[in-house]
């Protein structure tokens, strides 16, 4: 049996179940609904529903895809699933890696720490296969639906036809049983880089497509590598132009070989030249199952506009970027982290619809800067020209002895939080002296505490964090509430929360939105500042 059948057995998660919207007379109403089941959409739907949102999700298979697709989930995604629940068993499963090793023909050039510093709860990354990461999203659904969390998964439910308008849109749905039609408030867009929504709606990405093609090749084996990640540069096994090496869990290793843009790719393809590619890098005397594969090709790319009245757009729908740094779930993850509080509170009515267009300000900052980043990252992958490529061997050459040539070297930037600078729910930032990384617009950065750590406290809700100073326990402004959490130097066992939030000031106040950034931040309280920073990150000002 296949890896294939082997994932299509186990993560068949929401089997087709007929709904009693099937049985209606007339579109039946839902406050949302998601469509595309992967991991954008189930995480969609659980952070809205664990808000008590009700949300419908259609998706047109009946649970997880086959193959290993994403591997590589880094530290924020990790921290946003814990805020859902579910990063303990993602943890457990995975593999843990901080350690990146770049490789040059036959020379190891420079290695890397992605996470040197101590006081986090979760790694720099794990590797474990998208089906997994999927399966953990969806069992903490069943887990929230058991608690009375209004979230519905149908599978073998695909939308057809989109009809928009100024409350919402209606859906046509096709079942194994036939049509029928729901009508919603707010339709999210998960359906990934191919997306019929978009389709749908006569929209389109913008960007740039890179004329090279990389094979994966996911192999079942034994090996002795360590647990880190390996990228060739000109690898000496000549297996391709570039070569990357994981380790997944299930002694699953992935292999990511570059092998030119002028390919026939259904002879690439093929399990025989699939392996003498494997061959020539592992040796003829390595056992090896093969158990998945695919072609794939760098695309640089997003939509103009990530909101289009009430149809958002999230994930691979909204936004393309190439495979190498990791940025591809990753920042869906963190797009989801970014609307989910806003649309819940917006349906709420705690504020007004225009709250959403800052998700457009944001996340289209965070893709251009993912796109900018994967961009440089090919272009130094694949030189397009002599003298490129010359200037990619030169700095290699150099990056081996001299550690000033080794942040030109790029084998894939590897996926870190947008920082929100300037974006416009920001307030001010008067804390003199505050270190950088924790300025406004930043995501908080973890820290031990002597009652945990502190992401973990700070839960799905507007926080003050009070740093060796006072502020009242709850401030409410026009139906929002920001509870605070009180922080002493006692409080701070390692330092590391001192030198991450405090830097050369002595007491602090940050206010912190749901999705966990900075919104504004002072030496101590004021009432009115903290008002007036809290109506502009709710768009009330």
């Amino acid at each position: 049996m296949t890896m294939d059948e082997r994932y299509s057995l186990a993560f068949r998660l929401y089997p087709y179940q007929r709904s009693a919207d099937q049985d209606a007379n007339a579109p039946v109403h839902h406050p949302v609904v998601v469509m595309g089941g992967g991991p954008i959409g189930v995480a969609t739907a659980l952070d809205l529903g664990l808000q008590g949102i009700p949300v419908v999700l259609l998706d047109d298979h009946e649970g997880v895809g086959a193959g290993s697709r994403a591997i590589c989930f880094a530290k924020r995604a990790l921290e946003i699933a814990d805020r859902y629940g579910c990063a303990t068993p993602m943890i457990e499963k995975g593999v843990v890696w901080n350690l990146g090793k770049v490789f040059h023909e036959d020379r190891k050039v420079y290695e890397f720490n992605l996470l040197p510093e101590g006081g986090h709860r979760f790694p720099a990354f794990i590797n474990l296969q998208q089906p997994y990461f999927e399966k953990f999203l969806v069992e903490r659904v069943r887990e929230a639906q058991a608690a009375g969390a209004p979230i519905e998964l149908r599978g073998k439910h695909r939308v057809d036809a989109v009809e928009v308008n100024d409350d919402g849109a209606v859906l046509d749905v096709a079942t194994p049983e036939g049509q029928y039609a729901i009508r919603a408030d707010w339709l999210i867009g998960c359906d990934g880089a191919s997306s019929p929504l978009r389709g749908m709606l006569g929209l389109d990405f913008e960007g740039r497509v890179f004329k090279d093609s990389f094979l994966i090749a996911d192999i079942k084996m034994t090996a002795d590598f360590p647990t880190e990640r390996w990228f060739w540069f000109e690898p000496p096994f000549k297996s391709g132009a570039s070569t990357l090496l994981h380790k997944q869990p299930d002694d699953v290793w992935r292999v990511d070989f570059q092998i030119g843009w002028d390919v026939d790719r259904k002879e690439e393809m093929k399990e025989e030249n699939i392996r003498s590619r494997l061959d020539q890098m592992l040796g003829s005397n390595v056992d090896y199952e093969l158990v998945w594969s695919s072609i794939y090709t760098f695309q640089c790319r997003r939509m103009t506009k990530f909101r289009h009245g009430r149809v958002i757009f999230a994930g691979d729908s909204a936004h393309q970027v190439s495979p190498f740094g990791a940025r591809g779930c990753n920042s869906g993850i963190q797009d989801v982290d970014n609307l989910g509080w806003k649309l819940g509170m917006v349906i709420r009515g705690q504020a007004p619809e225009r709250l959403l267009d800052s998700y457009d300000d944001e996340r289209i900052h965070a893709a251009d800067e993912n796109i900018l980043n994967s961009t440089r990252a090919t272009d130094f992958i694949t030189p397009k020209s002599t003298i490129s490529h010359i200037f990619r061997n030169a700095v290699l050459d150099l990056a081996k002895d001299h550690a000033f040539a080794r942040p030109l070297v790029n084998s894939g930037r590897l996926s870190l939080p947008c920082v929100y600078d300037g974006t416009v729910l920001n307030g001010p930032d008067m804390l003199p002296g505050g270190p950088a990384r924790t300025r406004v617009g930043s995501p908080c950065p973890d820290a031990p505490l002597a009652n945990g750590f502190l992401l973990s406290q700070l839960g799905n809700d507007f926080v003050l964090l009070a740093i060796c100073t006072d502020a009242p326990p709850l401030l409410e402004e026009q139906a929002i509430k920001a509870r605070t959490i009180f922080v002493s130097r006692s409080d701070d066992i390692s330092g590391a929360f001192a030198e991450r939030y405090l830097g050369d000031a002595s007491t602090a106040i940050y206010l912190i939105r749901p999705d966990q950034h900075v919104v504004a931040r002072w030496p101590s309280y004021s009432e009115e500042d903290v008002r007036l920073a809290l109506r502009r990150a709710t768009a009330q000002e």
